[in-house]
């Protein structure tokens, strides 16, 4: 299939990589953007990822808590940017998230079924609709996420006004400020290094030999490079990879990465949850978390104002 210019740009801009590399790919790959950018970090290395911080829709995300133990997340979508700053909109995302956190639906449709949490008389649904009216913009709830600690607290962090919210369930036998501090910092941190996992057990097998395979790609296109006489057999560079994994796979885990205030600049966030733990006579360990970011893995409007408002000027 003839790939486009408009392909070659979306791909570019999702990864980093080269046009031609771009092209390359999507020729390989008859336009799946996905396989393409497979195809890209096989050749390119893992600097070439889908970007999460990318926004690709408008809205807001919102958490909110009650108590140590009950916490909730939303996010809320619109067509544009300014409807995020729109009071209106910010107060109907933050009654979505109270709806959320007092509600038992499991699905968005049957929260958007509940009766609204700020006027009874209607539903979610109804009050969407009437939102929806008074802004001109399509508006949707996306996704929410509700979580009620087991065996100790939860904590919320919202960053940027409302671009990523975050809740963190963390397990101990004692709770304080020091405490609560603490599981923040960490909701901070998720909000900050996006980890995929707690802790390396949680890392589906289907995942480690997915990624086993593309660093696999990798070792294989940079050893082809060397000159012959310093290319290394496939069995050396299959040991090789064992360092290379367990390195990629501290950066998704929670637990081992870099806690972002560590004054050493090596203290773990499990070794951090272990040390105030201890001051405080409790184990003190990360159950779950949540992390919402508005507009990830979306597809982003593009619009041309200049044909917009000569559209207007015609009319």
């Amino acid at each position: 299939m003839a790939i486009t210019a408009a392909q070659v740009k979306q791909l570019r801009e999702m990864t980093g990589a080269g046009i031609m590399d771009c092209k390359k790919a999507l020729t390989k790959t008859n336009g799946d953007m996905d396989a393409a950018i497979e195809e890209l970090r096989k050749v390119a290395g893992s600097k070439v990822e889908k970007k999460a911080s990318r926004i690709a829709a408008e809205g807001l995300s919102i958490a909110v808590q009650d108590g140590d133990k009950t916490a909730a997340v939303v996010e809320v979508n619109s067509e544009t940017d300014f409807v995020a700053s729109n009071e209106k909109f910010k107060n109907f995302v933050n009654g979505v998230a109270r709806q959320a956190l007092q509600s038992d639906a499991k699905t968005v449709d049957e929260l958007k079924a509940e009766k609204w949490v700020l006027d009874p008389s209607k539903t979610v649904d109804e009050e969407l609709t009437e939102l929806t009216g008074v802004i001109s913009e399509k508006l949707s709830i996306r996704r929410f996420a509700k979580v009620v600690a087991e065996h100790g607290i939860v904590q919320t962090y919202i960053h940027g006004g409302g671009r990523i919210s975050v809740i963190v369930e963390a397990d101990c036998d004692t709770v304080n400020d020091e405490i609560r501090e603490a599981v923040r910092n960490v909701a901070m941190q998720v909000a900050a290094l996006s980890p995929k996992y707690v802790k390396a057990d949680d890392i589906p097998e289907d995942v480690r030999a997915h990624e086993k395979e593309i660093l696999l790609a990798q070792a294989v296109a940079e050893n082809e490079q060397l000159p012959e006489n310093k290319r290394k057999p496939q069995q050396i560079i299959e040991k090789m990879l064992i360092g290379r994994l367990n390195k990629e796979f501290k950066e998704y885990c929670l637990n081992d990465q870099v806690y972002v205030k560590a004054e050493d600049g090596k203290q773990s966030v499990s070794q951090y949850l272990a040390a105030v733990g201890k001051k405080n006579g409790t184990p003190l360990t990360i159950r779950q978390f949540v992390r919402f970011e508005t507009g990830e893995g979306m597809e982003h409007r593009e619009e041309n104002f200049a044909e917009e408002v000569m559209s207007q000027v015609k009319h």
